[in-house]
């Protein structure tokens, strides 16, 4: 089921739901583009009709961050939780061990992707990964060609919002992965380049505020929650009225 929250339909799962659905899609060979809308990316979509198509007609539309989860609460119409981009890639990493199934990892600065799929080698030493290439490119035929000649049943798009979104729909028909997971910076995770937040900061659901104490000139984005919220605010305020 999904549940709108102003401009994004999201889809109301749990992570391992999420995964399931994943992976039924790969066992039926069937098409399916996965996003992982925060509030910035929703905001993007306010002001960007393009994206906000793609992001609507994608088959598995994730609350990624908790202010999603919050203004759904405002709005009424509450999530039961968010399904964070990175566990869901590692959580459909695990799953994919021994299946016989292949992902590929694209994105990230030179030398991530390769770095994340030697760490995650090691951590599911039954996982098959085809192949990697740097979200550094001038020629996307050349990428796609790359993408395809390595049989990839997943592919893993780390490109940042709108790129990966745009690259996922623009070439979604040519590309011969059965999932396509757009997934920000998770290379950066799976690679170890970026720390993810202590337990105790992802319990409170503070990764936030984590992220903004260990890099403060992430102030610009971070300040986008509460505007989103204020815009939750302002949406359940109009629909009273309506």
């Amino acid at each position: 089921m999904r549940i709108q929250v102003m401009e994004i339909g999201f889809d109301d799962v749990t992570l391992d739901e999420a995964v399931d659905i994943a992976m039924q899609h790969i066992e039926r060979g069937e098409k399916c583009r996965v996003v992982t809308p925060n509030p910035e990316i929703a905001r993007m979509c306010r002001n960007d009709s393009q994206l906000c198509d793609i992001v609507n007609s994608s088959q598995l539309v994730l609350p990624d961050g908790i202010g999603v989860v919050y203004a759904s609460r405002i709005l009424g119409r509450p999530l039961r939780g968010r399904v964070p981009g990175f566990e869901f890639a590692e959580k459909l990493l695990d799953r994919m061990q021994n299946t016989g199934y292949s992902v590929f990892f694209f994105g990230a600065k030179p030398g991530v992707a390769e770095k994340a799929a030697e760490k995650m080698q090691k951590k599911y030493p039954g996982l098959l990964i085809a192949g990697t290439l740097n979200g550094y490119y001038t020629n996307e035929s050349a990428v796609v060609a790359a993408i395809n000649d390595a049989r990839p049943d997943v592919l893993f798009v780390c490109l940042g919002a709108p790129k990966q979104e745009q690259f996922m729909a623009l070439r979604g028909d040519v590309l011969t992965p059965t999932l396509m997971a757009g997934l920000g910076g998770t290379l950066d995770g799976l690679a170890g380049e970026v720390k993810r937040a202590p337990d105790f900061f992802i319990r409170l659901n503070l990764e936030w505020l984590y992220r903004l104490l260990c890099q403060p000139r992430r102030i610009g984005r971070v300040i986008k929650l509460p505007l989103y919220l204020l815009s939750a605010v302002a949406a359940r305020g109009k629909n009273r009225h309506a």
